[in-house]
This record gives structure tokens, C-alpha cells and sequence, in this order.
């Protein structure tokens, strides 16, 4: 990892946890290259109703959304963002398997290399129980926007980036980032639908 390496911090919200049947509603993403930091963000319209458990969790209505492109307009805007760039995301497996699944669908596939931020907190603190986000915001002191919003959690992961590179020794930080990097292989499929009492629990450490 190089101080001039792209990254690229994302988050979606969807309208649940199977990337095979269930849909995008939101893309946020904090790009960072050279000293330039810009932030990217769209409601989709997933076509296909918005539960209402996950409606209450993100405030992303049907409404919201009746308006928004479609994925299939947005992706070549996406993939360009990421073209070159290290994917970084909370339980990376989720939004990348979400992303890359709406990729397929049109043909291409994501080629990013991949940084998951729970399995990045997990070994930087063993010692720590939890690694969810909303504990992270609370241990690293994090300034919070709207939680479950894509581009603010987007951002989240960009302010704890910061936290984590500037208080740590680089002979910490950096070994830990780059033995969990990694290139995903083909996309597993979830078959459970998600249920209300899985809101935070289903995608993993979100």
C-alpha cells in the first residue's frame, strides 16, 4: 500500500441480504486519491417493493426510490469511480457481493481488490468483542450523519481510516492491511430471506 494508492470507501442499502433476488436502493462512496478526497452518492430504484422493517431502518421509502435509475443506468458511473481503486467496505462480502451480483446481471464483473474494515478491526484489536460499526463510531469517536444512509456510513469508514492510520505505527497499520486484502472469487448466493429481527444481524458486523 502506497500513500498515492486510489481507495475507495462504499456502502449500500438494500432491500435486504440476497444479492441474487433482493436489490440496491442506495450507493454512497468517499473516493480518495492523491490528496483528493470526492463523494458520490444515488438513490437506485430497486423495482421491487422496499420492505417496511428495512423502510424504518435506512428512511428510504418506496417513494424515495419511484424516481431514481435503475441500477443498470448508474453502474458504468460506479464502476468508473472504482476502476483502479482499493474496495473498502464494512463486512466487504455484503457490498461487494451486492455490487458485483448487479454487474454480472449486465455483464461485466468487478475486478477490485477488496478490504473488509470488520475483519481489519478484528486483527489491528483481538482483544475487542465487538466490531460492528455502530461500536466502532463509539470506540474510535466518530462523527456520525445519518446511520443506515449509504454515504454517510460511506464516510464513517473514511473518518475511521484516518483514526486508525494516524494513531497506529505504520508497521502495524500497514501489515494488517495488506495481509487482508484480497481479490473475492465468484459470488456466493444467499437462499434465506432476511427477517425483521436480522435489521443489523443478517448482513454481518454492519
Amino acid at each position: 500500500m502506497t500513500q498515492s494508492e486510489k481507495l475507495v470507501f462504499l456502502d449500500l442499502e438494500t432491500t435486504g441480504t440476497n444479492a441474487a433476488t433482493d436489490r440496491i436502493t442506495e450507493i454512497g462512496l468517499v473516493e480518495v486519491e492523491g490528496g483528493q478526497v470526492s463523494r458520490w452518492s444515488t438513490l437506485v430504484n430497486p423495482e421491487m417493493p422496499i420492505p417496511s422493517f428495512i423502510q424504518r431502518l435506512t428512511g428510504i421509502s418506496d417513494h424515495m426510490v419511484s424516481t431514481a435509475p435503475p441500477i443498470d443506468a448508474v453502474l458504468d458511473t460506479v464502476r468508473s469511480r472504482l476502476e483502479g481503486g482499493l474496495f473498502i467496505a464494512h463486512n466487504a462480502r455484503f457490498d461487494f457481493g451486492f455490487l458485483n451480483h448487479a454487474c454480472l446481471r449486465a455483464g461485466q464483473a468487478l475486478q477490485n481488490e477488496v478490504l473488509c474494515t470488520v475483519r481489519l478491526s478484528r486483527r489491528l484489536f483481538p482483544g475487542e468483542r465487538r466490531h460492528n460499526l455502530d461500536t466502532l463510531i463509539l470506540r474510535h469517536q466518530l462523527q456520525t450523519g445519518e446511520r443506515h444512509r449509504a454515504l454517510a456510513d460511506a464516510d464513517l469508514l473514511w473518518q475511521l481510516w484516518n483514526k486508525l492510520s494516524s494513531e497506529l505505527a505504520p508497521e502495524v497499520f500497514q501489515p494488517a492491511v495488506q495481509a487482508l486484502r484480497q481479490r473475492p472469487g465468484p459470488p456466493s448466493v444467499k437462499k434465506k430471506r432476511p427477517r425483521a429481527t436480522d435489521l443489523t444481524g443478517a448482513a454481518g458486523e454492519r
